[in-house]
C-alpha cells in the first residue's frame, strides 16, 4: 500500500471519527437538557400533586413558604406562556427555569396555582418530602404509622421506613448529627438522596428518593449507538460504493478489451484504491496489445517470407521434370536443398522469436563466463567467414568479473546473432569487445561497414524490419535476429541498443545486463 493511499484512508477515518464525535456531542447536548427537564418535572410531580390536594398547603405546612418558596395564587398572577398554561390545565407539573431558581407549578383543585421555588431541586425535594412525612408521622398514633408510611410512599414516590434494628442504623456520625439537626441528609451507595429524621417519640426513620438524573441513561446510549451505527454504516456504504465504482472502471475496460478494443486503458489517479491494480491491468493490457500486434505482424511477415523459398522450390521441381542432363538435375536438387535449409532456418527463427515474445523461455540462470561464451562465438564464426576478420578483445580489469548469472545458450545465441549480422555488412573487420564490472556485463559487436542511420536505430530491433540502404534483403536474414537479441536481453533484465563505432566507423551493437539479476527481474 502506498503512503499516499494510507494517508488518504487515514484522513477519511479521522474525518468520520470527528464527525461521529461532533454529532454525538450535539445530540448529547440537545437531548440531555430536555431529558433533565422531563426528569425534574416527573420527580417533583408527586410532591406538587400532594400539595395541590391539600386545601391550604401554606397554612398546613407553615414552613414551606419560607424554606421552599411555596406560593398559592390565581393563575393570572404568574407570568406563564400559553403552552405552560395548557399543560397545567391537563394536570401536568410545569418547570420554569430562571435566575431565581427552578419554579414548579401545578394547578390545585380549587383553580388556584401552587408554585414551589427550589435552587437544588433533587436535594430540596427530598428535604421537603421528609419534612412533610415527619409532620404526618408525628401527628399519627403508633398503630397508624405503618399504614401512613405506606400511603406516603405511594403518594410521594419515595421509600420510607423506620430503623428498628441495629443493622439498619447508619454510621455513627449521622446519628450524632441528629442531636442538633432535624433532618440529616446523606447519599446512599447507589447515588440516591436519603435523609434521617427523628420523631418526637424518638423513633428513627429513613427516607430515600428515586434515583438521581443519569446523563448516560439507556435512551441516550440507544440514540448514540444508533447514530454511531448509522454513520459507520453510511461511511462503509460510501467507501464500498467508491471501491465498487473503481472496480467497475476496471471491469468496463476488461469488457471493452474482450470486444476487441485493445487500446482501452483504466484511468485511475495516483494514490486511489485501485491505482496499483489499474497500473498492473494497464501493463497487462499493453502486453496483450503488443502480443496481438506481434502475432498479426508475424502472420503477415511469415506468409510473405515463405512465398520466396516455396516459389523457388516449386520452380526447381518444374525444372527437374524438364532436366535433360545429370548436371542440370544435380544443380536443381542442390537449389531445392538450399531452399529447404532456408525454410528450416526461417522456421527456427520464427519459433525462437515467438517463444521469446509469448512470455519467454524457461530460463535456468547459472554462473558462467561471458568472456568464454563470446570467445566461443568468435572461434565458431571465424572459419565460416574467411574474408572478414573477427577479433575478440577484453581488458585486464574486466577479467575478474567475467563470471555472471546467465542462460549460456541464449547469451550465446544473442552474441552469435550480432556477429552474424555484423559479418554480413562488414567490409573486412568485426570486433567483439567485453567489458565487465562488479554490477554489469557489456558486450559490444562492431563492424567497419556503412553503419546504420541514427533515425533507424530503434527500427532495426523490430521484427521483420529491413532498412532501405545497404542492409537490405540482398544481405540475407529475415529481420528477426535483432528482435531475438533484444528479447533475450529483456529476459536477462538488460537492454540491447545500437550506435556508431568510433574505432571501425560502422555499426556498434551493445548488450548490457546485470551480472546478478535482482529478484523480480
Amino acid at each position: 500500500m502506498s503512503l499516499k493511499l494510507f494517508l488518504k484512508i487515514y484522513a477519511r477515518l479521522v474525518a468520520v471519527a470527528a464527525a461521529v464525535i461532533v454529532l454525538c456531542f450535539v445530540l448529547f447536548s440537545t437531548m440531555n437538557p430536555v431529558r433533565e427537564r422531563i426528569w425534574q418535572e416527573s420527580t417533583a410531580a408527586p410532591l406538587m400533586k400532594w400539595l395541590a390536594a391539600v386545601p391550604a398547603p401554606a397554612r398546613q405546612y407553615h414552613w414551606m413558604p419560607s424554606m421552599f418558596g411555596l406560593q398559592t395564587a390565581a393563575p393570572g398572577r404568574f407570568d406563564l406562556s400559553p403552552v405552560q398554561a395548557e399543560r397545567l390545565s391537563y394536570g401536568q407539573v410545569v418547570l420554569e427555569k430562571g435566575a431565581a431558581g427552578h419554579s414548579f407549578y401545578v394547578l390545585a383543585g380549587d383553580g388556584q396555582l401552587n408554585r414551589l421555588r427550589l435552587q437544588q431541586p433533587y436535594r430540596e425535594l427530598a428535604r421537603a418530602s421528609a419534612l412533610i412525612a415527619r409532620w404526618h408521622l408525628d401527628n399519627a398514633s403508633a398503630g397508624q404509622r405503618g399504614d401512613l408510611a405506606e400511603h406516603l410512599e405511594q403518594s410521594l414516590n419515595l421509600a420510607l421506613r423506620p430503623l428498628e434494628s441495629q443493622d439498619q442504623l447508619p454510621e455513627q456520625a449521622l446519628l450524632d448529627s441528629l442531636a442538633s439537626e432535624a433532618l440529616v441528609p446523606y447519599q446512599q451507595s447507589d447515588g440516591r438522596q436519603a435523609l434521617l429524621f427523628r420523631l418526637s417519640s424518638g423513633e428513627l426513620w429513613q427516607l430515600s428518593m428515586p434515583p438521581p438524573f443519569n446523563a448516560w441513561g439507556w435512551p441516550v446510549l440507544l440514540v448514540l449507538g444508533l447514530v454511531l451505527g448509522g454513520v459507520l454504516a453510511l461511511s462503509l456504504y460510501l467507501g464500498l460504493r467508491f471501491v465498487d465504482g473503481q472496480m467497475r472502471k476496471v471491469e468496463s475496460v476488461a469488457v471493452r478489451m474482450a470486444r476487441g478494443e485493445m487500446s482501452a486503458r483504466v484511468e485511475a489517479t495516483e494514490g486511489s484504491v485501485v491505482s496499483r491494480l489499474a497500473a498492473s491491468f494497464n501493463s497487462m493490457a499493453e502486453q496483450i496489445q503488443r502480443l496481438v500486434g506481434v502475432q498479426r505482424e508475424m502472420i503477415h511477415a511469415v506468409s510473405h517470407e515463405l512465398r520466396t523459398p516455396v516459389a523457388r522450390i516449386r520452380f526447381g521441381v518444374q525444372m527437374i521434370e524438364s532436366a535433360k542432363s545429370p548436371e542440370i538435375l544435380h544443380k536443381q536438387l542442390q537449389g531445392i536443398d538450399g531452399d529447404i535449409e532456408e525454410l528450416d532456418a526461417l522456421i527456427d527463427e520464427i519459433l525462437t522469436y515467438a517463444r521469446l515474445e509469448q512470455g519467454g523461455p524457461v530460463f535456468t540462470l547459472r554462473e558462467a563466463s561471458v568472456a568464454d561464451i563470446a570467445r566461443q562465438v568468435v572461434d565458431e564464426q571465424n572459419p565460416l567467414h574467411g574474408p572478414v576478420d573477427i577479433t575478440f578483445h577484453m581488458d585486464e580489469a574486466s577479467e575478474p568479473w567475467a563470471m555472471a548469472d546467465v542462460e549460456p545458450r541464449y547469451i550465446h545465441r544473442a552474441i552469435q546473432n550480432l556477429v552474424g549480422n555484423a559479418v554480413r555488412h562488414a567490409r573486412s573487420q568485426v570486433r567483439v569487445t567485453c567489458q565487465f564490472d562488479e554490477e554489469n556485463c557489456r558486450v559490444d559487436v562492431e563492424d567497419d561497414g556503412t553503419g546504420i542511420p541514427e533515425e533507424h536505430w530503434e527500427k532495426v530491433f523490430s521484427a521483420f524490419a529491413r532498412l532501405d540502404d545497404s542492409r537490405t534483403r540482398t544481405s540475407g536474414g529475415y529481420g528477426l535476429g535483432l528482435s531475438i537479441v533484444r528479447r533475450i536481453l529483456y529476459w536477462h533484465g538488460g537492454q540491447a541498443f545500437v550506435g556508431r563505432s568510433e574505432q571501425l566507423g560502422g555499426a556498434r551493437f551493445s548488450l548490457v545486463w546485470p551480472r546478478v539479476p535482482q529478484a523480480g527481474d
